[in-house]
């Protein structure tokens, strides 16, 4: 123990200024790493707002669907919507005839490949979501459909 002490005091003086300047070196260098991985993770893992399970939502996908239901933050990459609900466009079955297109909502369930009420959404596929008031004509459609 005595032969290992006077071997590093016997060290010059610039050898160990350069291993402190190493030190601070490699400290400043994991600084850097970490405040970078801090500020990466907000672009990497964007936050989702969580929904107010109080109340319905409008889900708008990047491919121009539109999905109602009750809307929860499940997995950093999914979305989870239940109680689903979508609107289908009704053309006049005549050719020629004048008048808008009729609007429905429809559950989903009734579909010929039988899918369930709960939809698996990737969060990047929605441009965004909205809370709808409960005096809205979906929420109200939504309301009449369940009563029944």
């Amino acid at each position: 123990m005595a032969i290992l002490q006077k071997e590093v005091s016997q060290l010059p003086e610039s050898s160990a200024t350069f291993r402190s300047y190493k030190a601070k070196k490699l400290i400043f260098a994991l600084v850097v790493f970490l405040a970078a991985v801090w500020a990466g993770r907000a672009y990497l893992f964007p936050s989702f707002p969580k929904p107010d399970n109080s109340t319905w939502q409008a889900v708008f996908l990047t491919n121009d669907q539109v999905y109602f239901g009750k809307l929860s933050n499940e997995t950093r990459e999914y979305a989870v919507l239940d109680s689903i609900f979508y609107l289908r466009v009704s053309e006049p079955l005549q050719q020629g005839a004048t008048g808008q297109p009729a609007l429905n909502l429809v559950k989903l369930g009734g579909e010929l490949h039988g899918p369930s009420d709960r939809m698996y959404i990737p969060k990047d596929k929605i441009m965004f979501w909205e809370n709808m008031k409960s005096d809205s004509q979906v929420v109200q459609a939504i309301s009449n459909f369940l009563k029944q």
